[in-house]
Protein backbone atom coordinates (compact mmCIF):
# COMPACT_ATOMS: atom_id res chain seq x y z
CA UNK A 1 0.00 0.00 0.00
CA UNK A 2 1.25 3.34 -0.60
CA UNK A 3 2.61 5.70 1.81
CA UNK A 4 2.84 8.70 0.54
CA UNK A 5 0.75 10.95 -1.28
CA UNK A 6 3.34 10.81 -4.42
CA UNK A 7 3.63 6.76 -4.07
CA UNK A 8 -0.19 7.13 -4.56
CA UNK A 9 -0.22 9.15 -7.39
CA UNK A 10 2.61 7.03 -8.97
CA UNK A 11 0.02 3.89 -8.31
CA UNK A 12 -2.53 5.59 -9.83
CA UNK A 13 -0.40 6.40 -12.81
CA UNK A 14 0.05 2.65 -13.19
CA UNK A 15 -3.26 2.14 -12.84
CA UNK A 16 -4.11 4.90 -15.93
CA UNK A 17 -1.27 2.92 -18.32
CA UNK A 18 -3.59 -0.04 -17.96
CA UNK A 19 -7.02 1.73 -18.12
CA UNK A 20 -5.53 3.17 -21.19
CA UNK A 21 -4.25 0.55 -22.89
CA UNK A 22 -7.67 -1.30 -22.45
CA UNK A 23 -9.63 1.61 -23.37
CA UNK A 24 -7.43 1.62 -26.81
CA UNK A 25 -7.88 -2.27 -27.38
CA UNK A 26 -11.78 -1.78 -27.38
CA UNK A 27 -11.08 0.61 -29.94
CA UNK A 28 -9.55 -1.65 -32.06
CA UNK A 29 -11.52 -4.68 -31.15
CA UNK A 30 -13.63 -3.05 -33.59
CA UNK A 31 -14.09 -3.85 -37.61
CA UNK A 32 -13.13 -2.07 -39.49
CA UNK A 33 -15.97 -0.81 -40.97
CA UNK A 34 -16.87 0.82 -38.05
CA UNK A 35 -13.85 3.14 -38.31
CA UNK A 36 -15.34 5.41 -40.68
CA UNK A 37 -18.46 6.19 -38.48
CA UNK A 38 -18.75 9.26 -36.59
CA UNK A 39 -18.56 7.39 -32.89
CA UNK A 40 -16.02 6.01 -33.55
CA UNK A 41 -13.73 9.25 -35.00
CA UNK A 42 -15.19 10.90 -31.73
CA UNK A 43 -14.17 8.15 -29.80
CA UNK A 44 -10.10 8.65 -31.06
CA UNK A 45 -10.76 12.52 -30.91
CA UNK A 46 -12.15 12.28 -27.04
CA UNK A 47 -8.79 9.99 -25.87
CA UNK A 48 -6.26 12.25 -28.41
CA UNK A 49 -8.02 15.04 -26.08
CA UNK A 50 -6.89 13.22 -23.28
CA UNK A 51 -3.65 12.82 -24.40
CA UNK A 52 -2.92 16.38 -25.49
CA UNK A 53 -4.40 17.50 -22.36
CA UNK A 54 -2.05 15.28 -20.09
CA UNK A 55 0.93 16.70 -22.22
CA UNK A 56 -0.25 19.95 -22.05
CA UNK A 57 0.03 20.00 -18.01
CA UNK A 58 3.76 18.83 -18.54
CA UNK A 59 4.65 21.94 -20.61
CA UNK A 60 2.74 24.13 -18.14
CA UNK A 61 5.64 22.60 -15.50
CA UNK A 62 8.21 23.10 -17.42
CA UNK A 63 9.29 19.22 -18.35
CA UNK A 64 8.30 19.70 -22.20
CA UNK A 65 8.39 21.30 -25.47
CA UNK A 66 5.01 22.74 -26.65
CA UNK A 67 3.85 19.77 -29.69
CA UNK A 68 0.04 20.31 -29.90
CA UNK A 69 -1.63 23.51 -30.88
CA UNK A 70 -5.30 22.01 -31.08
CA UNK A 71 -7.11 20.00 -27.66
CA UNK A 72 -9.19 17.77 -29.75
CA UNK A 73 -6.98 16.84 -32.88
CA UNK A 74 -9.37 15.71 -35.82
CA UNK A 75 -6.17 13.63 -37.70
CA UNK A 76 -5.30 10.94 -35.07
CA UNK A 77 -5.25 7.57 -35.52
CA UNK A 78 -5.40 4.75 -33.03
CA UNK A 79 -1.74 4.34 -33.50
CA UNK A 80 -1.13 8.03 -32.83
CA UNK A 81 -2.84 7.33 -29.61
CA UNK A 82 -0.68 4.86 -28.57
CA UNK A 83 2.23 6.74 -29.15
CA UNK A 84 1.41 10.13 -27.56
CA UNK A 85 -0.35 8.24 -24.33
CA UNK A 86 2.85 6.26 -24.20
CA UNK A 87 5.10 9.45 -24.44
CA UNK A 88 3.14 11.45 -22.30
CA UNK A 89 3.03 8.75 -19.49
CA UNK A 90 6.71 8.59 -19.29
CA UNK A 91 7.02 12.11 -18.95
CA UNK A 92 4.60 11.56 -15.70
CA UNK A 93 6.68 8.95 -14.37
CA UNK A 94 9.81 10.59 -15.07
CA UNK A 95 7.86 13.63 -12.96
CA UNK A 96 6.76 12.31 -10.49
CA UNK A 97 9.43 9.98 -9.85
CA UNK A 98 11.31 13.34 -9.24
CA UNK A 99 9.01 14.41 -6.22
CA UNK A 100 10.57 13.91 -2.71
CA UNK A 101 8.43 15.07 -0.80
CA UNK A 102 4.67 15.07 -0.32
CA UNK A 103 5.09 18.95 0.44
CA UNK A 104 6.35 19.71 -3.19
CA UNK A 105 2.58 18.20 -4.20
CA UNK A 106 1.12 21.82 -2.19
CA UNK A 107 3.14 24.10 -3.78
CA UNK A 108 1.54 26.68 -6.23
CA UNK A 109 2.93 27.44 -9.49
CA UNK A 110 1.22 29.60 -12.35
CA UNK A 111 0.64 29.28 -15.86
CA UNK A 112 -1.21 30.16 -18.43
CA UNK A 113 -4.64 28.20 -19.10
CA UNK A 114 -6.03 28.34 -22.65
CA UNK A 115 -9.72 29.34 -20.93
CA UNK A 116 -8.96 32.14 -18.20
CA UNK A 117 -5.61 33.21 -18.69
CA UNK A 118 -3.06 33.90 -16.17
CA UNK A 119 -3.66 31.13 -13.56
CA UNK A 120 -2.41 29.59 -10.11
CA UNK A 121 -2.96 26.20 -8.88
CA UNK A 122 -1.89 23.57 -6.59
CA UNK A 123 0.48 20.61 -8.10
CA UNK A 124 -1.44 18.35 -5.98
CA UNK A 125 -4.64 19.46 -7.52
CA UNK A 126 -3.56 19.15 -10.85
CA UNK A 127 -2.65 15.63 -10.29
CA UNK A 128 -5.88 15.01 -9.21
CA UNK A 129 -7.30 16.50 -12.19
CA UNK A 130 -5.01 14.71 -14.46
CA UNK A 131 -6.89 11.26 -13.08
CA UNK A 132 -10.34 12.59 -12.79
CA UNK A 133 -10.52 14.04 -16.80
CA UNK A 134 -8.96 10.22 -17.68
CA UNK A 135 -12.16 8.59 -16.30
CA UNK A 136 -14.26 11.48 -17.03
CA UNK A 137 -13.51 10.74 -20.61
CA UNK A 138 -12.70 7.11 -20.90
CA UNK A 139 -16.38 6.72 -19.65
CA UNK A 140 -17.25 8.60 -23.09
CA UNK A 141 -15.42 6.36 -25.29
CA UNK A 142 -17.04 3.34 -23.24
CA UNK A 143 -20.61 5.20 -23.86
CA UNK A 144 -18.89 5.34 -27.84
CA UNK A 145 -17.49 2.47 -28.10
CA UNK A 146 -20.87 0.34 -26.81
CA UNK A 147 -23.09 2.72 -29.07
CA UNK A 148 -21.17 1.00 -32.11
CA UNK A 149 -21.84 -2.56 -30.99
CA UNK A 150 -18.19 -3.22 -29.16
CA UNK A 151 -17.59 -4.09 -25.71
CA UNK A 152 -16.26 -1.15 -23.60
CA UNK A 153 -13.25 -1.54 -21.58
CA UNK A 154 -12.98 -2.68 -17.85
CA UNK A 155 -10.94 0.03 -16.58
CA UNK A 156 -12.72 0.58 -13.23
CA UNK A 157 -9.96 1.22 -10.37
CA UNK A 158 -11.97 -1.39 -7.98
CA UNK A 159 -11.19 -3.77 -10.60
CA UNK A 160 -7.65 -3.36 -10.95
CA UNK A 161 -6.95 -2.93 -7.31
CA UNK A 162 -8.96 -6.19 -5.88
CA UNK A 163 -7.86 -9.48 -5.30
CA UNK A 164 -9.95 -12.42 -5.84
CA UNK A 165 -10.30 -14.73 -2.53
CA UNK A 166 -10.66 -18.47 -3.64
Amino acid sequence: MPRTLIDQAIRWLDYEKDAHAKTLASLAELPAEKHAEPDYQKAIRVMAHLAVARHKWMVRFGRALELHTNFFPEDWTLETLASELAASHHLWENYLGSLEEDAQLEEYFEYVSSDAGPCRSMIGDIVTQLFGHSWYHRGQVAMLVKSLGGQPAQTDFVYWTREIIA
